[in-house]
């Protein structure tokens, strides 16, 4: 039988849930950095993101598959220069990027991601 484990569990949500080999992380947006630049944003959510691996006994080079949502995709570019420095070379995973309005006007990036563990 597989335990389901909860990273930071909420009333709401768990930052990251771990079951059956995978390590499934909540939609990500800059905490510490609201209003800020775009490149500050993405830069913020994926040390989070690192962290929350690393919690999950995992890592950016075990990633599958992530989803980006963008404010405005005229940030699609800024946004990537720090997602391409990031990313383990060799191991990007699947990942889409829409345009969407997120849930505060203060943040104009969320990063969700799945890794195996």
């Amino acid at each position: 039988m597989n335990d389901i484990v909860r990273i930071e569990p909420g009333p709401r949500m768990s930052q990251a849930v771990i079951h059956g080999g995978l390590a499934y992380l909540a939609g990500q947006v800059a905490l510490d950095a609201p209003g800020a630049s775009v490149t500050e944003q993405t830069q913020s959510i994926l040390a989070r993101i690192d962290t929350l691996l690393a919690a999950a006994g995992t890592g950016k080079e075990r990633l599958l598959t992530a989803s980006i949502w963008l404010a405005g995709i005229a940030s699609f570019a800024e946004m990537n220069a720090v997602w391409d420095a990031w990313v383990a070379p060799g191991a990007a995973p699947a990942r889409a990027t829409v345009e969407s309005k997120l849930a505060a006007p203060q943040f104009t990036v969320e990063i969700a991601v799945v890794a195996a563990t």
